[in-house]
């Protein structure tokens, strides 16, 4: 069809990409440059972009001509900069400037400058792994159902963006700096031998393949912390089964310090787990190439809202509980959150997933995290301390801890003390067990619970509880005689049987014991008697 193109590109719609295709037409008439398809302001502007990159690289921009742009399906929303590659080939190719039958098997995205450079593109990944058939699940992890035939969609991209969707298994991933990097691939033959066609020089594009770096940023270690025996037990615990965790203690007891050496105790990430966590961090253009396979620590300010947490806006956009997917979210001075924002936390501790609904669009993100969350036992913060008198009371005492509520409370898995330390102790103390140490044994507690029941302890729900956690009979007289002293509700039970079939994998044990059970119920009782 004459004075007609079509290109391929993808829009972002959560972790999914869904394809789009750009139609362009130009036709006599009054000279105007229409562009239609539901398209954001950002995609509107592209206009202006396109006319001056297109000029400015030598070729011709056909400004005696009606242009209109299509972009489809028209219901998809469109956003960002990455449809100005795409809406410029389609320009160049409905003038005959480049061959459009060539641009058949391969996808674009691409934000120009006015001069014709690329520039990067959010959600590179989730493109590329939407060019190649890998499938985000409800729970968050990726797919591939095989196919008949090995996917044959070229995506080209920005190189920084290219270096991202590199990461993905099987993608075919092109990188270009200019604009005439990519003309240069789909010249007619009639014109490819006329080298005055532009006026900066094209260069030539390759397939990239992932290279991991080499050099990474050197994590926090745990042999730091001097002394605190028993929040370091905890936090062992907490690694092996992927349970969440409550510290509580007076200020500069070493909380903060725990927690951001918690990610060192982890062990490494598989390949899925890391593609997965980099995928939702490109969706913000937060991931970098040598952070690749780091399990993340997102670490929010208490004055965050509940859509900072959880995510939203339009188009919906992940929050820090998503960013920190296979990773760590670190939450100071919980009490002082937000309480919406801390209720909002409920449903993703148990699921894992994060929906968020809006008039127009539904969006799913994963948010498979590990709640650290640190807080003083009273608004002055020494309550309990042996170096420090408390000044609040009663009735302050329990307004602050009464900021959390009781089915939050009870969705976290371990609660533990941090008390302070006096001078001498501090001085006196040598330095504690290395990371790596403790990072052995949690990956051995792993091992044992993935050969037995496929999936961390914390995930284990109704029947595989029964199955899996194997009481044995002493220890399921003393859990139910405890369970009904405290006065727990069938959750803390579950969570406390989980807790405690974590501490016999570190054990080496086949079977949950009362010594287990023991120790896992000292985990519930820092707050309120929980």
């Amino acid at each position: 069809m004459t004075g007609f193109a079509l290109v391929h590109s993808r829009a972002l719609l959560g972790l999914q990409a869904p394809g789009v295709q750009v139609e362009v037409h130009l036709a006599n008439g009054l000279p105007s440059f229409t562009l239609v398809g539901l398209a954001d302001t950002e995609v509107k502007e592209a206009r202006e972009r396109v006319r001056s990159a297109i000029a400015n690289a030598g070729l011709e921009f056909p400004s005696n001509k009606r242009i209109t742009v299509n972009l489809a399906p028209a219901d998809l929303p469109k956003d960002s900069g990455r449809f100005d590659l795409p809406i410029a080939l389609g320009i160049l190719a409905a003038s005959g400037q480049v061959d459009a039958a060539r641009l058949n098997g391969y996808e674009f995205a691409g934000e120009l400058s006015l001069s014709g450079e690329l520039r990067p593109v959010r959600g590179a990944l989730a493109m590329a792994l939407a060019s190649t058939q890998l499938k985000p699940h409800q729970n968050g992890a990726f797919s591939t159902a095989t196919p008949a035939a090995p996917p044959t969609t070229r995506l080209v991209l920005p190189k920084e963006s290219a270096q991202e969707a590199a990461l993905v298994p099987d993608a075919q991933i092109y990188a270009a700096g200019h604009l005439l990097d990519v003309v240069a691939q789909f010249i007619p033959q009639a014109q490819a031998s006329d080298e005055s066609q532009s006026a900066v020089p094209a260069e030539p594009w390759t397939r990239l393949a992932f290279v991991a770096p080499t050099q990474r940023p050197t994590l926090q270690d745990m042999a730091d912390v001097k002394g605190q025996q028993a929040p370091k037990r905890a936090l062992e615990i907490a690694a092996a089964g992927g349970h969440s965790v409550l510290m509580v203690g007076p200020p500069g007891s070493g909380k903060s310090m725990l927690a951001q050496r918690f990610a060192s105790m982890l062990p490494p990430m598989s390949t899925q787990q890391a593609l997965e966590s980099a995928a939702v961090l490109s969706l913000v253009g937060k991931f970098r190439v040598e952070h690749w396979s780091q399990r993340v620590v997102q670490s929010p300010h208490h004055t965050a809202s509940a859509v900072a947490l959880v995510g939203g806006g339009s188009p919906p956009k992940p929050g820090e509980i998503s960013m920190a997917h296979e990773g760590v979210l670190f939450l100071d001075e919980l009490p002082e959150f937000p309480r919406s924002a801390l209720e909002a936390l409920r449903e993703p501790l148990e699921t894992g997933t994060i929906s968020i609904s809006r008039a127009a669009q539904r969006a799913e993100f994963p948010a498979r995290f590990q709640l650290m969350a640190a807080m003083n036992p009273c608004p002055c913060g020494y309550l309990g301390s042996r170096l420090k008198a408390c000044r609040c009371t009663p009735d302050q005492v329990a307004r602050y801890q009464g900021k959390l509520s009781g089915p939050l409370m009870d969705r976290i898995d371990i609660h533990v003390e941090v008390a302070a330390m006096a001078s001498d102790e501090l001085l006196q103390s040598g330095p504690g067990e290395a990371s790596s140490q403790v990072a052995a044994r949690v990956q051995a507690a792993q091992a044992r619970s993935m050969a037995r029941q496929g999936k961390p302890n914390h995930s284990l729900a109704g029947q595989e509880i029964e199955t899996h956690v194997a009481l044995d009979d002493p220890a399921r007289k003393f859990l139910n005689t405890a369970a009904t002293r405290l006065g727990w509700s069938g959750r803390s039970t579950h969570r406390a049987l989980k807790v405690a079939r974590t501490i016999a994998d570190l054990a080496g044990a086949p079977t949950v014991q009362v010594t287990h059970i023991a120790e896992a119920i000292q985990y519930r009782r820092v707050l309120r008697g929980s």
